[in-house]
């Protein structure tokens, strides 16, 4: 891509964004947020608040506050993350959660760990 036509799409972006920025600020409800922002900061710095404090105040206890889905849920440890190799030199493609998986224990005794972990392709949740 010729840096020309980087700089139009770039500038034609920049068209779009900034209008709708400026339908945004024509938005009543954006408006009313703001100025309850702007009070509530003003009331906060009154009362030399912190957010945190604040927090604290209208919700004391903090486990009624949701948590993540994947903690509340589970027993026991967490989920590892799926790790994806391609060796270069075949092209196999190996993927696993743990470090125990055959192929890869056979990559690392031909190639050396550092190299089979320089082949790491992504690593997914």
């Amino acid at each position: 891509m010729s840096l020309l036509s980087e700089y139009m799409k770039k500038e034609q972006l920049l068209k779009q964004l900034s209008e709708e920025l400026q339908q945004l600020e024509k938005d009543q409800r954006l408006t009313s947020e703001l100025e309850f922002k702007e009070k509530l900061e003003a009331l906060m710095k009154e009362y030399d608040k912190s957010p945190a404090a604040v927090i604290e105040m209208l919700d004391p206890q903090p486990e009624s506050r949701s948590k993540p889905a994947t903690q509340t849920n589970t027993v026991g440890r967490r989920k590892r993350k799926l790790k994806i190799y391609k060796n270069p030199n075949t092209g196999e493609v190996v993927e696993t959660r743990g470090g125990n998986q055959k192929t890869l224990k056979a990559w690392k005794d031909e190639y050396g760990n550092d190299t089979v972990e320089s082949w790491l392709v992504r690593v997914e949740e």
